[in-house]
């Protein structure tokens, strides 16, 4: 019988053939190869910069690392754990600002009200412990209530109207810092509000707000941590959960996200809530850290357009769709080391507001340069 079809003998032409179930496929290591001549490889060095000139914080670390290293040569009290503690402290303060606005620039939308309702909760709570009575902590979360209210109402009015939130929490703004200022002079005579602190609940609201540790010479106060633990609830849930994916998806292609289904209206709603409880917090911080509060002033040293700044120098893109909250509080570390060595080094304050300008310049342009590799080149 021929067997030539199907050879079997030993050595011949099948005693190389692999079983069925073993058939070796071949195998393109490069998938280029099927299409065409095999480009060049990128070098890792440009490889590596091309990662980094894609990530708008990029500008702020570098900032930082240049400051840093500048006052630091110019004024060594920068770098002793008093300057560090003041560094920190202002850096503290407006970067839990500076990350609640960030996660809402990444969904593309603006909030101004953060300062002013800083002020206008911490001016319910002094009125509500110090004219009608209340403990501390039960006004704490009538005020806080209060700023949620106020988040709240700038969500829905975004998302309902269609108005531009720069408009819409501008007009919340004016409309909190009149009401603070009218409704202080009505109840209290004036508007600032002062001795709360021998009300029931105050020592315990200080050890949550406002703790200190001595290191040195230097005081470091528990807004850090807060700031800190702030950052990195924001970071995970920004990368790491559906809701940071839909803010990313606010932000970058609103109507193409609401087709596929994505709580567009839910999620800017949440993070105006976000942005206000935010607000309550710097202001309760301030209000248990001086025990007085005044109706029309700030939260400290910052306004609320400075928390819009920071998250813009941090990488944020104006049009949404791209930052972190990482990037915010690197910012927010920029902005307070400039301004601390600044002061040490005894120039004139002015010049604070000049290299801010500068570096929120070179944010702005960094930040469309990249929107601009991020349209030639989309990431997945």
């Amino acid at each position: 019988m021929d067997t030539g079809a199907h050879p079997t003998a030993r050595g011949g032409p099948a005693a190389d053939v692999l079983p069925p179930e073993r058939v070796a496929v071949p195998v393109i290591s490069d998938p280029r190869a099927a299409f065409g001549a095999r480009t060049a490889e990128v070098p890792a060095g440009r490889r590596f910069l091309a990662r980094a000139f894609a990530r708008p914080s990029l500008p702020a670390v570098v900032g930082l690392v240049v400051v840093v290293a500048f006052f630091a040569l110019r004024v060594p009290n920068l770098v002793t754990p008093f300057g560090l503690a003041t560094v920190l402290d202002t850096a503290a303060l407006l970067g839990i600002g500076g990350v609640a606005v960030a996660l809402l620039l990444v969904a593309g939308q603006f909030d101004l009200s953060v300062g002013v309702t800083a002020v206008a909760s911490s001016l319910l709570t002094a009125l509500l412990i110090g004219y009608a009575g209340w403990s501390t902590w039960p006004a704490l979360l009538v005020s806080l209530l209060a700023a949620l209210v106020v988040g709240v109402v700038n969500g829905v009015l975004v998302v309902n109207t269609g108005l531009p939130s720069f408009l819409v929490t501008l007009a919340t703004f004016l409309i909190l810092q009149g009401t603070s200022q009218a409704g202080a002079q009505a109840v209290a005579g004036g508007t600032r509000v002062s001795g709360l602190d021998e009300s029931p609940g105050w020592s315990s609201a200080t050890a949550v707000f406002d703790a200190t540790v001595q290191l040195g010479n230097g005081r470091f106060s528990v807004s850090i941590l807060w700031w800190l633990g702030i950052t990195a609830l924001a970071t995970w849930a920004l990368w790491r959960t559906k809701f940071g994916n839909a803010v990313f998806a606010s932000g970058g292609a609103r109507q193409a996200a609401r087709e596929l289904g994505v709580p567009v209206r839910r999620t800017t709603v949440a993070l105006f809530c976000l942005t206000a409880a935010a607000g309550w917090l710097l202001g309760t911080m301030t209000l248990v850290r001086l025990a007085s509060v005044q109706a029309g002033g700030t939260v400290g040293i910052l306004s609320g357009i400075d928390f819009i700044v920071v998250a813009v120098i941090g990488g944020c893109l104006l049009t949404g769709g791209y930052g972190s909250a990482i990037g915010a509080s690197v910012g927010a570390l920029l902005y307070a080391v400039a301004r601390e060595g600044i002061t040490l080094a005894d120039w004139d304050t002015r010049w604070f507001q000049a290299l801010l300008g500068v570096l929120l310049l070179v944010a702005l342009l960094a930040n469309g340069e990249v929107r601009r590799r991020l349209r030639a080149r989309p990431r997945s």
